[in-house]
């Protein structure tokens, strides 16, 4: 098993940490709607199901994400990290259809709620608990470049933020006697995850066409290949993309033509391991042309970039 391989599948140990602190806040949350009633804190215990539901499908796609690249998937499986995050955003937008419905019915007919400050400690308890696995899988998809986990991270930490509203309106029903202010609450909680589950479908959507390296890492291989390229040379037809944790690139590199194909390749050779010094793990592909021949450059209209010149 690669390297490669065996970092993304240990990165299943943080979606069994997400599917543990969903059972747990899930139970904590029931409680607390059941202890007071509370059409809001019944909305965060949705939320929580649905919290569980995206843990338990990131574990899945971890687990096909890390498997070796095969005669159909040459380029790996990482992109099915995308496929999640969409789902969760699909998830997401459904368990804010979920918490709407019983709040109108509740604004139609409000009810008092009990035993508020059992039930609050409960939902406080429960988003702490949420808030500290957010944390830990925020800073692992950063480290490991993981959609998913970063998507879950996101997930978590908008039902912490649901959490801190639906507290407050909870608090606020007590202290004010509105009870209209309780499925008010909710309501607003349910349009808050509904642009939460947009924004997750739109990264989905942006991972999956494959978007270019940002704009630092282009600039950074620009650098290398502007201080490694030796003077009658040149480059042009940069191009990146990434798809997941991977990043890939491809350059076209112009020499002069009475060079030896074995002085070319060794040129090559240097530029690629400077661009993976500045970039580890990037896949890159080196193009050799002859500089005198006006069909190295035919393909310059094509990718619309500029020639540069070695030093």
């Amino acid at each position: 098993m690669s390297c490669h391989i065996s970092e993304r599948l240990s990165l299943t140990r943080f979606a069994w940490l997400s599917i543990a602190a969903a059972l747990a806040t899930m139970a904590l949350k029931l409680g607390a709607w059941q202890v007071t009633g509370s059409v809001g804190l019944l909305s965060d215990a949705l939320e929580s199901l649905i919290n569980l539901a995206a843990a338990l499908m990131a574990l899945g796609v971890l687990f096909v994400a890390a498997r070796p690249p095969d005669e159909g998937h040459q380029f790996g499986h990482e992109k099915a990290e995308f496929f999640a995050c969409g789902a969760e955003g699909v998830l997401i937008l459904v368990a804010a259809i979920a918490i709407a419905i019983p709040a109108w019915n509740r604004l139609q007919a409000p009810q008092p709620v009990e035993q508020v400050g059992l039930g609050l400690g409960i939902s406080v308890l429960a988003s702490l608990l949420n808030l500290g696995v957010a944390r830990v899988l925020r800073g692992a998809g950063r480290q490991y470049r993981s959609a998913v986990l970063e998507a879950d991270a996101q997930h978590l930490m908008t039902d912490v933020w649901t959490s801190v509203g639906v507290v407050a309106g909870v608090a606020a029903v007590a202290w004010t006697g509105w009870l209209v202010l309780d499925p008010l609450i909710a309501l607003l909680v349910a349009g808050h995850i509904l642009y939460a589950g947009a924004g997750l479908i739109y990264k989905a959507m942006h991972g999956l066409m494959d978007p270019a390296l940002p704009l630092e890492e282009r600039e950074a291989l620009e650098a290398v290949l502007e201080r490694s390229l030796p003077e009658g040379t040149q480059y042009h037809a940069l191009l990146t993309r990434q798809a997941g944790p991977r990043r890939f690139a491809s350059v076209h590199i112009l020499v002069p033509g009475l060079w030896t194909v074995q002085k070319g390749h060794h040129l090559l050779e240097e530029v690629e391991a400077a661009m993976r010094a500045e970039l580890p793990g990037i896949l890159l592909v080196t193009h050799l042309e002859p500089v005198e021949d006006p069909l190295s450059f035919a393909d310059q209209e094509l990718f619309g970039d500029r020639v540069t010149e070695g030093a």
